[in-house]
């Protein structure tokens, strides 16, 4: 990771969870990290926390709904440090909405964070890597479990449609980066339960939340963590595609 000191990585989503502890682990490692999130306040908290460490954390408030919003972020990144090197696709959004019976708008709000804002700021960040000669840059997209195989629990499968289009994106990704002869590279990260808050907000309920998270011993974000650190440690020639992680107890 000591290539990594001084040069900047976006983290979207980075207020909780597997985001604020990556946030926390560049920052240690000397980089200069921005994370984004609507709730800014527990970034700016985060940041406070880590003052004295290597590097350092900057919060931008951005709603990845919207585009405009989210290209407003790439602007201010440039214009404050020249542009990124490491695009954390982190953000993701869970609705209990069943195909059958759930709401058209929570199915759009899934799309719009989980597919459109990851496929933006993907390109805007490659966009940026090549505007200022970046050929080692990294994008880190962080799938799930459920992108890989449908979970037996409906409240989960549009959810899981849209992370079955982060894994078509995380090789399409890398096809286009191939075709452009850049040595820029793309990784999946792919975990199964982790003790975050998803799961309350999937619920709208966090005592469900935190008893679905109990049925056994969770992933915690720093075992994920884990996984992205050895992605972007990897050398040049290694592209680590994908990683799937899930605790040792989760049957699928």
């Amino acid at each position: 990771m000591e290539r990594w000191a001084g040069r900047v990585a976006l983290i979207t989503g980075a207020s909780e969870g597997i985001g604020a502890a990556l946030a926390r682990r560049l920052v240690k490692h000397g980089m200069k990290v921005v994370g984004c999130a609507r709730n800014v306040q527990q970034i700016q908290a985060l940041a406070n926390e880590l003052k004295n460490e290597k590097g350092t954390l900057t919060a931008i408030k951005c709603d990845l709904t919207k585009e405009g919003e989210i290209l407003d972020m790439f602007t201010k990144v440039k214009a404050e440090f020249g542009g990124v090197d490491i695009c954390v696709n982190n953000a993701g959004l869970g609705h209990d909405s069943p195909i059958l019976s759930g709401a058209t708008q929570q199915w759009r709000e899934m799309l719009d964070v989980n597919v459109l804002a990851l496929a933006i700021c993907s390109r805007e960040a490659v966009k940026q890597m090549r505007e200022k000669g970046v050929d080692d840059g990294h994008l880190i997209l962080v799938n799930s479990i459920s992108g890989h195989h449908v979970l037996n629990f409906s409240h989960g499968h549009f959810y899981s449609a849209t992370k079955f289009t982060v894994t078509a994106l995380t090789e399409c990704l890398r096809q286009e980066l191939l075709e452009m002869e850049s040595h820029i590279r793309v990784t999946g990260i792919s975990p199964g339960l982790t003790n975050t808050d998803f799961m309350g907000k999937v619920f709208k309920d966090k005592s469900k939340g935190d008893a679905h998270c109990n049925i056994f011993k969770p992933l915690e974000p720093d075992d994920v963590v884990d996984s992205i650190i050895y992605a972007l440690g990897a050398p040049g020639h290694v592209q680590v595609h994908d990683i799937l992680i899930r605790p040792t107890e989760q049957s699928r």
